[in-house]
């Protein structure tokens, strides 16, 4: 099947790509400087781990060594707060460690990188659903750091050659999801409702997000090994859905007696997402499969073992 390696392979996202992709025959290296990711997410006894960050020498070595044919890099500074409080370090993990995987694809001749981008780098929705060619205006350094990576991948591509797909995540949730490093709401609402804790509501809970199940968005990586060469796609469910109605939902399938608190709305907000997916179901031949009461079980579940 090949070998593939993920960067950031022990966070919430990558874990589970490297669970599927093991099951699938394929020879996995992760490399994870766990600040976020965590060693439980994985088993390896089935995965190569090695606890480095992408920036030293010792990443160096291991792409030298193994030489994968393919690079998924999901190792990112993924915090939005945390990008306004500390641009430099957001761009010292999101821009030069997405050059650092560029310049080793380019010097040990690796087929394709995957790339996990974000909605973030579109910014205030023009119009509704968002498709690829929205103006990207990113609100927060996180979605900056997101966009200029993209921009490096198109000029590696034009330049050295390197063959890429982008993809830009909704809100993603599920089992192991960290409720303060990716600050998922699906996360910290779940998380909260297990411990009878009231969660928060920032603003009305009448904006809208598009929450998107990591199994869906595995499948979606998946696909693009092969598919989707030179393109950047919107990875989602394609369905908004309110936070007070994401927040019902969690209280029925817990029978959770909780009430939401509702505080002031957050600056930079952005009050209603939801992105196109179309072109991504042809592209890749993907469609999302979880509907989001079935994720929402699934996810509840883990929080409350």
């Amino acid at each position: 099947m090949g070998k593939v390696l993920i960067t950031g392979g022990c966070g919430f996202i990558g874990s589970h790509l490297a669970y599927r992709l093991s099951e699938l025959g394929y020879q996995v290296i992760v490399v994870d400087n766990l600040v976020t990711g965590s060693l439980d997410n994985i088993n390896p006894r089935e995965i190569n781990f090695f606890e480095c960050d992408i920036l030293g020498d010792q990443f160096d070595e291991i792409v030298k060594f193994f030489r994968p044919d393919y690079i998924f890099h999901l190792a990112a500074q993924a915090n939005v707060s945390e990008s306004i409080r500390n641009f430099l370090y957001d761009a010292q993990i999101n821009i030069l460690g997405t050059l650092k995987v560029i310049e080793l694809s380019r010097k040990y001749n690796i087929k394709k990188i995957v790339f996990a981008s974000s909605s973030a780098v579109y910014g205030q929705p023009k119009y509704l659903p968002i498709d690829t060619s929205h103006k990207a205006d990113p609100l927060s350094p996180y979605g900056v750091s997101k966009y200029a990576s993209e921009h490096y991948l198109k000029l590696a591509k034009k330049l050295f050659g390197i063959d890429f797909t982008i993809l830009r995540y909704g809100n993603v949730y599920g089992p192991m999801q960290n409720t303060k490093a990716e600050g998922g709401v699906v996360a910290i609402f779940s998380s909260a409702i297990s411990k009878n804790v009231p969660p928060i509501i920032f603003g009305d809970g009448e904006q809208t997000r598009d929450f998107v199940f990591v199994g869906d968005i595995v499948s979606a990586n998946i696909a693009a090994l092969k598919l989707g060469g030179g393109q950047i796609l919107n990875v989602s469910s394609g369905k908004p859905v309110s936070i007070n109605q994401l927040f019902q939902h969690i209280k029925s399938i817990s029978n959770s007696q909780s009430e939401p608190i509702y505080k002031e709305e957050r600056k930079g907000d952005i009050k209603h997402s939801e992105l196109c997916i179309k072109e991504t179901t042809q592209i890749l031949q993907w469609a999302p499969s979880v509907e989001l009461k079935e994720g929402l079980f699934k996810t509840l579940n883990f929080y409350n073992k």
